[in-house]
């Protein structure tokens, strides 16, 4: 049976197909051809049937409804409403993974290649759930009362996200920085409404750490230590591991063998391998930091070109006995894997998440993988 639009003939509401003639063409398939047969005029005394009873009448598509369950003609079933969300942080997660054909013909491999797309939030960064996340988690347990300042010594982009979901938040924040810090991240982060305390260049990260926390335990403000603060692996254990868990399974399995991830603060590894190990031994985890500062494997550091991983030491949040191998990228290659991935599939990708690709990469043209999926935690501004 196919249903027309209203306004047409009552004798082309039903259409019954017999087999093809000669010529190919169905002996009742055009609109405007009568019902022929005996089953064709009871359809057509049943709906006259329906068309006497009290307003409202039981019209076809409302009867396929009661008696199928599902809407008539296809394609005029009701869709659930677009979902209204309390704020931005419900839409950041779970991301998108998409398969990387083009990037992998472009690089002649045979495999799998998935990229786990973890930026959508306003700094374009994985940074963005993570501070919000952490505040929920400061929240829940008691450690942060509501409209208690927050200081945190940072100056990366998870300061602008820590900022932001702060304020959202109704939280000051203060945020802790070499002097040397660059000018144009310090104007736009107090352009935002966030305070900034300098401390001395050669101080370092370890320097401004120490400030703020003498800071909040003077001021009894709330101190975030991103970098120690087990609210930051534990938000990827409950968040970010599920989603990917759920993503990659298939019949108690897995779709993927490898899942390489970058290091930045150590949260998104720990948490994600540590729901990865939970469920199955047989996807490795693989750490990636850069070539040139590998705090992770040789202790050896030093300056480099990916933002967002590689901060010089080891985390406190990195739990190294969910790290099947760590892999040591350069920065020329993590820029060209970035550069590439963009136009073979217009995927955005940043130097970190370049980093995390080329290394996956690499997995696939060793013969360590067959399907390696890539975490990328931020994406390029390419406008």
């Amino acid at each position: 049976l196919v249903y027309y639009p209203v306004g047409e003939s009552r004798n082309s509401i039903l259409h019954i197909s017999k087999p093809k003639t000669e010529a190919g063409v169905p002996e009742y398939s055009r609109r405007g051809v009568p019902c022929q047969g005996l089953f064709a005029s009871f359809c057509q005394i049943f709906f006259r049937f329906f068309s006497f009873l009290p307003k409202p009448r039981l019209t076809l598509p409302l009867l396929c409804v009661k008696v199928i369950g599902v809407s008539f003609p296809p394609g005029r079933e009701r869709r659930p409403p677009v979902p209204i969300y309390p704020n931005i942080y419900q839409t950041l997660l779970p991301g998108p993974i998409v398969e990387l054909r083009g990037y992998l013909a472009a690089c002649g491999l045979r495999g799998r290649l998935y990229a786990y797309l973890n930026y959508n939030g306003p700094t374009g960064t994985a940074r963005d759930e993570l501070a919000e996340g952490m505040l929920a988690l400061a929240l829940e347990r008691g450690a942060l009362t509501p409209g208690q300042t927050i200081v945190e010594a940072v100056s990366g982009p998870f300061a602008t996200a820590l900022t932001l979901a702060g304020l959202t938040a109704g939280h000051p924040v203060t945020l802790v920085m070499p002097e040397d810090a660059p000018a144009m991240r310090q104007e736009s982060l107090l352009r935002l409404g966030a305070q900034i305390i300098h401390t001395p260049a050669q101080a370092g990260l370890a320097g401004a750490r120490a400030l703020a926390k003498a800071t909040a335990a003077e001021k009894g403000w709330y101190y975030m230590d991103w970098l120690s603060n087990d609210d930051n692996p534990t938000y990827h254990r409950r968040v970010t591991g599920p989603a990917l868990v759920r993503s990659i399974a298939r019949e108690g399995s897995s779709i993927v063998d490898s899942i390489v991830i970058g290091v930045g603060s150590g949260g998104t590894i720990t948490g994600v391998g540590e729901t990865v190990k939970a469920w199955t031994n047989d996807v490795r985890i693989v750490a990636v930091e850069p070539y040139e500062s590998q705090a992770l494997s040789s202790g050896l550091t030093g300056s480099h070109g990916i933002p967002d991983i590689g901060f010089g030491l080891v985390p406190g949040n990195y739990n190294s006995y969910v790290v099947d191998n760590i892999a040591a990228v350069a920065t020329a290659d993590a820029v060209r894997a970035a550069q590439r991935v963009l136009r073979t599939d217009a995927i955005p990708a940043s130097p970190s998440a370049g980093a995390a690709l080329h290394a996956a990469a690499q997995l696939i043209a060793n013969g360590k993988s067959r399907s390696a999926l890539a975490v990328f935690s931020a994406r390029q501004n390419i406008l």
